[in-house]
C-alpha cells in the first residue's frame, strides 16, 4: 500500500464498513474470502438481509388490494420505497418511477411500449460498442419487427467512445439513442450528459442504463435530463429481481402496457379494459414486495455513507490494481479510457481466463471470467474472454495483494 492510498483509507474507514457484510468473514477453501466479482454482483449490508427477514416473518402480505393490517403495512412499505427512490435519483415525480425485475426488464420494457409505439419501418436506434447484451438484444429484435435500422457507435483502442462519430449517426429518422453509463466489460464511464446534449438538439430521446453506474456514484436524472433511466438492486448491495426504470412522465403516459394483469387495470368488462394511472399502469401482477423493501434498505444504507470520500476511496483502488497489473510481464488490461470505474479487465499471455478463474479461485479470491455479456467489446479488441476483477466500497489493498499474489501463482503453474 502507498501513501497516497494510505490516506483516502484514513478519511473512510473500510474496516468498519466491512463489519456491516456478513458474507466477507467468509472462508473459501479455508482461505479468507476475496470477492472482487461486484460488477456481476454486489454483496449485501445487515440491515438488507434483516429488512427481508423482517418482512417475511412479520409483515408478508400483497400489496394495494387489502383492507386488512398486515396489507397496509405492506402497501404503506412498498410505497415509502417508491418514494426513497424518487428522492434518491431525484426524479421530478412519483409516477415516473416503476419497479421491474432489474436493468434488463427495464430496457424490454421501453424496447416492447415505446419502441414498438414510436418505431416504424425505416427508423434508427443508435448504441455503442461498450453495450452489455441486455442493451443490444432487445432493439436487435425491435429493429428486425419494424424493418428499422441498428447503428453501433464505435470505440478507440482505449475502450472510449468516439463522440465525433456518435454525432454523425443521429440523423432525422434516428427515435432512440440507448447507452451504458459504464461499460460492464471495460469500465469506461461514459459523457452520457454530453451524449444527451447531443441527442436532445435533434429531439431524440436517450436511455440510459445505469446498472454499472448506481453502485458508485449518485445520479440526478433531472440534471443528467435522462429521458429513461434504468437499474438493478442486485448491483447497489439490494436484493436480486427487482429494480427500478425511471421515465420522463410526458413518455411514459403516451406508451401503452407492457404486460396485462392485476394491479395495472382500473376496470375490466369483456367489452373493454380501462388501465391503470402511472405508474402501476406498468406493475402488472403481485410484485416483488420483500425485493422493493430490501432495495429501499440499500439505498437508505447506502445515503448514510460518505459519497465524496468512497469516490475517492474506489478511485484509489483502481489506481491501484492498475498499476499492480501494469508491472507484471504477459499481462494486459482491455480498457484504458480516460474515465474508468470499478473494473479491470485483462487477459494473461499463454492462460486461459477460465484457467485464471479456476486458481484464483483455489485462493479463495472471487472475480468473473468469459466475454462478460459483452461479445462485441471482446470482438473489438481481438480477444474470446477476459479475466476481470471488479471493485466495491468494501474492498481493500489488502485484497488487492492477494489477487496480485494469485496472479503470480497461475504464471508460475503455466510458466509464463
Amino acid at each position: 500500500m502507498d501513501l497516497k492510498t494510505k490516506d483516502v483509507q484514513e478519511v473512510y474507514s473500510v474496516e468498519r464498513v466491512r463489519k456491516d457484510f456478513p458474507i466477507l468473514s467468509k472462508r473459501v477453501h479455508d482461505k479468507p474470502l476475496v470477492y472482487l466479482d461486484n460488477a456481476a454482483t454486489t454483496q449485501k449490508p445487515n440491515v438488507v438481509i434483516g429488512a427481508l427477514e423482517q418482512f417475511y416473518t412479520s409483515e408478508n402480505s400483497n400489496v394495494h388490494r387489502g383492507v386488512h393490517a398486515l396489507s397496509e403495512i405492506a402497501t404503506q412499505k412498498y410505497e415509502q420505497a417508491r418514494e426513497f427512490v424518487r428522492q434518491y435519483i431525484n426524479a421530478a415525480s412519483l409516477h415516473e418511477i416503476i419497479f421491474t425485475r432489474g436493468t434488463t426488464e427495464g430496457i424490454n420494457l421501453v424496447a416492447a411500449s415505446f419502441g414498438r409505439t414510436f418505431l416504424h419501418e425505416g427508423d434508427e436506434i443508435v448504441i455503442t460498442t461498450l453495450e452489455h447484451h441486455s442493451n443490444i438484444v432487445p432493439w436487435q429484435l425491435l429493429c428486425e419487427e419494424k424493418s428499422a435500422c441498428l447503428k453501433v457507435v464505435p470505440i478507440d483502442d482505449k475502450g472510449d467512445v468516439l463522440l465525433d462519430e456518435y454525432e454523425k449517426l443521429l440523423t432525422e429518422k434516428t427515435r432512440l439513442v440507448a447507452i451504458t453509463h459504464v461499460s460492464n466489460a471495460l469500465g469506461t464511464v461514459n459523457p452520457v450528459k454530453e451524449m444527451i446534449e447531443i441527442a436532445h438538439r435533434m429531439g431524440i430521446p436517450v436511455l440510459i442504463d445505469g446498472a454499472q453506474y448506481m453502485p458508485h456514484f449518485r445520479v440526478d436524472v433531472q440534471a443528467l435530463d435522462a429521458d429513461f433511466y434504468v437499474f438493478s438492486a442486485h448491483k447497489i448491495f439490494g436484493p436480486t429481481g427487482i429494480g427500478i426504470l425511471y421515465g420522463k412522465e410526458r413518455y411514459l403516459e403516451l406508451m401503452p402496457p407492457y404486460q396485462s394483469g392485476g394491479d395495472m387495470i382500473r376496470s375490466v368488462t369483456f367489452e373493454k379494459t380501462i388501465f391503470n394511472d402511472l405508474p402501476f399502469k406498468f406493475e402488472a401482477g403481485t410484485p416483488n414486495i420483500a425485493g422493493v423493501i430490501g432495495m429501499h434498505a440499500a439505498l437508505k444504507y447506502i445515503s448514510s455513507l460518505p459519497w465524496e470520500n468512497i469516490i475517492d476511496y474506489e478511485a484509489e483502488l483502481l489506481r491501484y490494481a492498475t498499476e499492480q497489473l501494469q508491472s507484471m510481464d504477459g499481462v494486459r488490461i482491455l480498457g484504458t479510457a480516460r474515465k474508468k470505474s470499478g473494473v479491470l479487465s485483462f487477459v494473461m499471455d499463454g492462460v486461459h481466463p477460465h484457467d485464471i478463474g479456476t486458481i484464483l479461485d483455489e485462493e479463495g479470491i472471487a472475480i468473473r471470467t468469459g466475454h462478460h455479456c459483452a461479445q462485441p467489446v471482446m470482438e473489438r479488441f481481438g480477444v474470446p474472454a477476459t479475466a476481470r476483477a471488479s471493485f466495491a466500497f468494501y474492498n481493500t489493498t489488502e485484497e488487492l495483494d492477494a489477487l496480485i499474489r494469485g496472479l503470480r501463482k497461475v504464471k508460475e503453474i503455466f510458466h509464463v
